[in-house]
């Protein structure tokens, strides 16, 4: 029998995060993430894949992304509740898992809150960067809640992106992208519609949370050319954009099985015609037509993605010398005894006269 191995899982709390990120800065994560995402997608065909398994209740979703390639698994538990915000909860809540494939064992458990707006806004410039007509400068930004900031900074550093021009229902979240904006470059203009904030912009995201079908943009507010990067559409009966948004543009995903359930494209028959994004990627598809072309990146958000952003976290704080080694697993002396644990005397326990 092989002599036993003390083994640990490396922790990544939130605040671990949080100064993961202060320390090596927005920019750099946000790049780093995404080129792990770009490297990742180029090898699709590696990677075992399926759609992610959903719990969907009165006031929102409970997800599970696993996927995994021939050397390591991961999985991240996301949610999605608009609600949350009344109770001072986030609207989203996630960690992450990498795993050893050859043995099974858990080898970092991460935040993955942060982390998961670091990667949607990674993955959105990924697909732009693909997507977008070159030279692009101005994005109009509909939704401004705790996803825009990140989606800003991602189109502003990785893309160029200058001008941004805002629109919320709620103006104190504009007010609020606003203010954590000041100092970053990026010229913002707050718009009183949907409509106004569209107009004379390159690229659309659009980032809203009601779990709602939605019509969020409608083909009249179309311009030749631009982008849309759909962010917000990311379930069942949630989507943004106006069907016949959809039927005019060149429209791409990420993984399509996952996405004729939960994106905006959900609206269209089973037959409409999508590309997935690693096609272009890998240059087996060639992407925007023309320059007066509609493309629209139908994004609901894919464990591709979270495995890049998980292996980034681990190569980061292997560079930086942080997180915390934590007993996940029960250390065993004979990995056929696991019941003989309970022999022994738990440092935990106090005996109480």
């Amino acid at each position: 029998m092989a002599a036993p191995q003390h083994f640990s899982t490396l922790y990544l709390s939130a605040p671990d995060v949080i100064a993961l990120v202060q320390r090596k800065g927005i920019e750099p994560c946000l790049r780093g993430i995404a080129d792990c995402i770009h490297a990742d997608v180029q090898r699709w065909e590696a990677f075992d894949k399926s759609a992610r398994v959903a719990s969907h209740s009165r006031d929102g979703v409970i997800e599970l992304m696993p996927i995994a390639d021939g050397e390591t698994y991961a999985f991240k538990y996301v949610n999605g509740h608009p609600k949350n915000t009344r109770w001072g909860l986030p609207t989203v809540m996630a960690f992450g898992v990498l795993a050893d494939v050859a043995t099974g064992a858990p080898l970092l458990l991460s935040e993955l809150t942060l982390t998961t707006a670091l990667r949607t806004a990674a993955m959105s410039a990924v697909a732009a960067r693909a997507l977008a007509r070159p030279g692009s400068r101005t994005m109009a930004l509909i939704g401004n809640g705790a996803q825009s900031e990140f989606q800003a900074l991602a189109f502003h550093h990785l893309l160029g992106i200058n001008t941004l021009r805002l629109f919320d229902t709620d103006p104190a979240a504009t007010a609020k992208l606003q203010a954590n904006l000041k100092g970053t470059g990026l010229r913002t203009v707050a718009c009183t519609s949907t409509a106004e904030a569209v107009r004379g912009a390159d690229i659309v995201t659009t980032v809203t949370a009601d779990k709602t079908n939605a019509t969020i943009l409608t083909p009249d507010m179309l311009a030749p050319g631009m982008h849309i990067n759909a962010v917000g559409g990311d379930c069942p009966g949630k989507t943004e954009l106006h069907a016949d948004v959809l039927r005019q543009a060149q429209v791409f995903v990420e993984y399509a099985p996952q996405t004729r359930i939960e994106g905006d494209i959900q609206q269209l028959p089973a037959n409409f015609v999508v590309t997935e994004l690693w096609e272009v990627l890998a240059g087996q598809h060639g992407g925007r037509a023309s320059d007066a072309a509609v493309t629209v990146f139908d994004s609901v958000g894919f464990a591709l993605e979270d495995f890049s952003a998980l292996r980034f976290l681990r190569d980061a704080v292997a560079e930086l010398g942080m997180g915390q080694p934590i007993e996940l697993i029960p250390q065993l002396s004979d990995p056929k005894n696991l019941f003989g644990l309970l022999h022994t005397r738990s440092p935990l326990l106090r005996v109480v006269a």
